[in-house]
């Protein structure tokens, strides 16, 4: 970090998002934790956390902001949405225009039948997740179709094969 020091006591222990901002106070990175202050310190080891963006990512670095969450759920969405607003730098792998998946069950149905989502809507229907692989999402499923008695195709494809 340039020249700028950073108190990590003043950053709290509960779970949340951080922004790391330059000194144009552009958002350069944003980041979530079960605890902002255990995170946000292992920038500042000096084994780092691994990966090899980090030491220029933190030499770029001049103030550091934090957002509390209630959950770790609600960090992970709003990490989410200010990586989609802010577009930052080092935030490569959610940059893109996708988002996590969520599972999708509309109870209305005479066959309900669960769906992956990427868009959460206020259509009455229940949503499940964020789940931030897919892999997460398919293991997630198969355990419930196992479970429960739950059609798995569109409703035109169960007509057509009949019984």
């Amino acid at each position: 970090m340039p020249e700028t020091e950073i108190d990590l006591k003043r950053f709290p222990t509960a779970s949340g998002v951080y922004l790391m901002r330059g000194e144009d106070e552009t958002v350069l990175y944003v980041g979530k934790a079960k605890n902002l202050r255990a995170r946000l310190r292992s920038y500042f080891n000096a084994a780092g956390d691994g990966r090899g963006q980090i030491p220029f990512l933190m030499n770029r670095v001049h103030r550091i902001d934090t957002m509390v969450t209630d959950t770790e759920k609600e960090a992970l969405i709003l990490e989410n949405t200010l990586i989609k607003k802010y577009r930052p730098r080092y935030n490569i792998n959610l940059r893109d225009d996708k988002t996590y998946l969520s599972i999708r069950l509309d109870p209305r149905e005479e066959f309900p039948a669960l769906q992956t989502v990427r868009r959460v809507r206020r259509d009455g229907a229940l949503y499940f997740g964020p789940y931030a692989s897919g892999s997460a999402v398919r293991e997630t499923l198969k355990e419930i179709y196992r479970i429960f008695p739950l059609r798995h195709y569109p409703m035109a494809t169960c007509r057509r094969r009949g019984r």
